[in-house]
């Protein structure tokens, strides 16, 4: 019978389950398993803080479809450093898998140093979170621990293991094991026809494409189905390349932030919506009473618990949002061929106008640098193979509003959680998954300076991408919604450093502080240098195999619609139609009772 260590067993399980690649920082507590993985094709990179390694296995599985990215860590505040990632991975549906070190089993409960209830912490930020106390188990709680993380609504696991189990001998055979068979609940036929009889039915429907039909593979079949129904679609944040922008029936994004005007004009004037793996998280409705008035929903999601969890929709369906899609597209075609499909034409065309029309300016040519400016500069530089990266602020609300997408995993983006640091591990986790693939993250200065030390991870191993760094030094978000509460209390980060006297009042010096962490880094003061300064960026990335940022001074007060303040915007092209006027007022009704 083959012996080895459980925790060779655990890199035996990690290799036949695909991995290829694991970030992490060793300690004393995990040791063993790393001496483990001295022997395994599997590639380690060291990371400079735990919550970058988790952000990077993050951006690792989202770019590439059927991997899992892998954050290793010893016992203690390695464990509680990973928690934010562990909830940005749960919050937006993606499968990682974080592995711990813990105190021997014998001194758990003797104050043994960095000795903590990590999976009791865990717990409610993954779908399973795990110590493993017997050696034995250790080959099957990580098969499990895979089926987990891919079956149902997707998301991470934790486990912890104890010294002592990691070193302990096991008999464990891999040439006998295999990974466990993952179940996909398709849809009931019948829920299927009543669907597509809703949607036939409809006026002015709508299908909506959540995170769900990306994570699913199934992007190629929701553009079926829109095309055979001649429904338009609007994508969540999440879904967001579902269908590409440029494509006739992509009718814009909805919601209270990260949105278009039209999209949310278009969804007004909706009488039903088909949504498929998505969420009706708070800031894609608004307020539920506007959101819904005058709609019928149908609401299909694998998680059963999810449907009703936000209102309870007209007809809801528990199924895989790759085989509910096939199975909806196979009832249209069967629909197109009996002649049973109405004309939609009229509605797609007031749809398409709607988008024409309601296009927000980006040509301007204003010192401080207006925000719109640098996505337009951006959008011109990088070609529609490039992958963006980005977090959360107001730069993440101007990206989704200005930006352009044209295929599933393009952009990469912490929807709910938001947490701030997240670009930089994310953009090099995404760039080792895909190399070929040009990577572009869009940062705030604030977000930029939370885990700015996972510079030193990219450059370290040459890992090339390019950083956006939009600096206003002004905390825009936070002060947005100090206007929302009327709140009078002064955040301010901007400050006058002396060792940089040409940036005025911003603050930290990040084109030193890049440098100093092995990258490479420009700063722009006026817009007409923009292009020149990424030209360069896209250059240097691919010569030198290192990360390059270029800094861009931005207007410290930035005009980006957001909550009440959406019709308060001044930066639009003319728009003719009465119906969309009215619509901008019924925009803002809806979400003038949310939180910001």
């Amino acid at each position: 019978m083959t012996q080895m260590t459980a925790a060779e067993a655990a890199i035996r399980v990690l290799e036949s389950e695909g991995v290829e690649r694991i970030f992490g920082v060793p300690g004393a507590a995990i040791l063993p398993f790393y001496a483990a993985l001295r022997r395994s094709p599997i590639r380690h990179c060291v990371v400079r803080h735990e919550e970058g390694g988790t952000h990077a296995a993050e951006g690792y599985t989202r770019a590439r479809a059927g991997r899992i990215g892998v954050n290793v860590g010893t016992s203690g505040p390695a464990g509680t450093n990973m928690v934010t990632g562990l909830y940005s991975a749960l919050a937006d549906s993606i499968p990682i898998l974080c592995i711990t070190g813990q105190a021997p089993r014998s001194e758990l409960h003797r104050e043994h140093f960095q000795a903590v209830d990590i999976a009791a912490v865990t717990a409610p930020v993954t779908k399973w979170s795990v110590c493993v106390m017997e050696p034995a188990q250790v080959p099957g709680v990580f098969r499990k621990a895979f089926k987990i993380m891919r079956e149902g609504r997707p998301g991470p696991v934790h486990i912890d293991l104890p010294i002592d189990v990691q070193k302990a001998l096991i008999t464990y055979d891999p040439a006998t094991d295999k990974a466990l068979e993952v179940h996909r609940p398709a849809p009931s036929p019948a829920a299927i026809t009543r669907a597509m009889d809703m949607l036939t039915a409809a006026e002015k429907p709508l299908l909506m494409a959540g995170g769900g039909v990306i994570g699913a593979d199934a992007s190629d079949l929701l553009v079926e189905l829109a095309e055979i129904t001649d429904t338009p679609v609007v994508p969540t944040l999440m879904g967001w390349g579902a269908i590409p922008d440029d494509h006739p029936l992509q009718a814009g994004q909805v919601g209270l932030q990260t949105q278009h005007r039209y999209g949310n004009a278009t969804f007004l004037e909706s009488d039903f919506v088909l949504g498929i793996g998505n969420r009706w998280a708070s800031r894609h409705t608004g307020s539920l009473e506007v959101y819904r008035r005058g709609k019928t929903f149908v609401h299909i999601d694998i998680e059963p618990t999810q449907i009703g969890r936000v209102f309870g929709p007209d007809l809801g369906i528990v199924a895989d949002a790759r085989l509910a899609l096939e199975a909806l597209v196979a009832e249209a075609r069967r629909r197109r061929e009996e002649g049973r499909l109405p004309d939609r034409s009229a509605w797609v065309e007031a749809c398409a106008q709607r988008k024409r029309s309601m296009r927000r300016r980006t040509d301007f040519e204003d010192v401080p640098i207006k925000p719109q400016r640098v996505f337009r500069e951006v959008m011109a530089a990088f070609d529609r193979d490039t992958r963006y990266v980005t977090a959360i602020g107001l730069y993440q609300i101007a990206a989704c509003q200005l930006m352009e997408m044209y295929w599933p995993r393009q952009f990469l983006i912490c929807g709910q959680a938001g947490p701030l640091g997240w670009e930089i591990s994310a953009a090099t986790g995404a760039k080792l998954a895909e190399p070929e693939r040009e990577v572009v993250a869009i940062c705030g200065d604030y977000s930029f300076q939370f885990l700015i030390e996972e510079l030193a991870v990219a450059a370290q191993y040459r890992v090339p991408f390019v950083t956006v760094l939009l600096n206003n030094a002004y905390l825009g978000l936070i002060r947005q919604a100090e206007m929302a509460y009327e709140m009078d209390f002064e955040v301010q980060i901007g400050f006058e450093n002396r060792n940089a006297p040409e940036i005025d009042g911003y603050g930290v010096d990040h084109v030193e502080a890049v440098e100093a962490m092995g990258g490479i880094a420009r700063r722009v003061f006026r817009p007409q240098d923009i292009a020149p300064a990424l030209a360069w960026a896209r250059e240097e990335a691919e010569r030198q195999r290192l990360p390059v940022v270029v800094e861009v001074i931005t207007e410290r007060v930035t005009n980006i619609a957001m909550g009440p303040e959406i019709d308060r915007i001044t930066e639009f092209e003319p728009v003719e139609e009465p119906a969309a006027q009215q619509a901008r007022g019924e925009v803002a009704e809806c979400h003038a009772s949310v939180p910001i």
